[in-house]
């Protein structure tokens, strides 16, 4: 049937026209992907630990002080990386319904800077919580996953509008800022329990969604401040970039009276010449260097 989009075309179409909410799940699903892929084929090579390790390395974040000096880049890459699909589904969907009401209240740029911070803000927590708790400093562990970017997202719709009243399982009306308050003690009363849950990145990142909301109208405002320090970056390397391609032509230096006179006659002379040849042997006997040379004559 013709103008019936594939699905590959619906799937572009939604990651470009679905707002903020939909790219970050297509990117959360893609890395998900990526990383099960990657950990099959290690399988069957019979290189399972190492690609694993790898994939550690590269996508979870370290709680001790030494695994996050040697991987800092683990506060970015494992707030989009799952491991299990369990999890990635739970994630998502708690996403698409937080994001979909934040976009609602407020715009797409903020929603992934939220997303961002609250994920670092989470995994910061954690890391602190190793090193302050005595319970936690003998166990060394790796967090992976967008729960705590979630929260961050989710409390600040809570307390952004404390009100706004969502029907838990299509038929409860109940205010989100009760669930927020439900979320975030089940997490406290659950920290230090090694049930293979962040609690720590939970609540770091509950406290950056309540801190997200904050003098909202001013500058000093946490998210505010995160995108004027990315739109001076990206001026800085754009700035740089234009400086790098910018083509600087020398000044095209005037002629004097004699040399413009020189020119025109010769000018004159040539277009007599080729002239006189036409009268002789006709305008097809001219080559292509004469006939535009008579052209563009005509056009002066």
């Amino acid at each position: 049937m013709q103008g019936q989009r594939s699905i590959l075309d619906d799937l572009k179409h939604q990651f470009k026209h679905g707002g903020a909410t939909i790219r970050l799940i297509f990117i959360n699903v893609i890395i998900f992907l990526g990383i099960t892929v990657f950990l099959v084929f290690g399988r069957l090579a019979g290189a399972e630990p190492s690609v694993q390790s790898y994939v550690d390395a590269v996508f979870t974040l370290d709680t001790s002080i030494k695994g996050f000096i040697t991987h800092p880049w683990g506060l970015i890459t494992s707030v989009f990386a799952h491991f299990s699909i369990m999890h990635i589904l739970f994630n998502m969907v708690f996403l698409y319904f937080s994001g979909r009401i934040f976009e609602q209240l407020f715009d797409n740029r903020r929603l992934i800077h939220t997303y961002v911070l609250g994920g670092i803000g989470g995994g910061l927590f954690e890391i602190l919580a190793h090193v302050l708790f005595p319970a936690l400093q003998e166990t060394s562990v790796v967090i992976v996953g967008a729960s705590g970017s979630i929260m961050a997202i989710f409390f600040a719709i809570a307390f952004h509008q404390p009100k706004l009243k969502i029907n838990l399982f299509g038929v409860l009306p109940v205010q989100m800022i009760i669930l927020a308050a439900v979320f975030f003690l089940l997490d406290f009363i659950n920290l230090g329990n090694n049930d293979g849950t962040a609690h720590f990145a939970h609540i770091g990142g509950a406290v950056i969604g309540m801190i997200s909301i904050q003098g909202l109208q001013t500058s000093g405002n946490l998210i505010t401040r995160s995108q004027n320090i990315t739109d001076a970056v990206l001026s800085m390397f754009k700035s740089k970039r234009t400086r790098k391609m910018k083509v600087y032509k020398n000044p095209v230096r005037q002629q004097t009276d004699e040399e413009y006179n020189a020119s025109k006659k010769n000018d004159q002379e040539e277009v007599n010449r080729i002239l006189d040849k036409i009268s002789k042997s006709g305008y097809e006997s001219l080559t292509k260097k004469e006939k535009d040379f008579l052209f563009n004559q005509s056009q002066k």
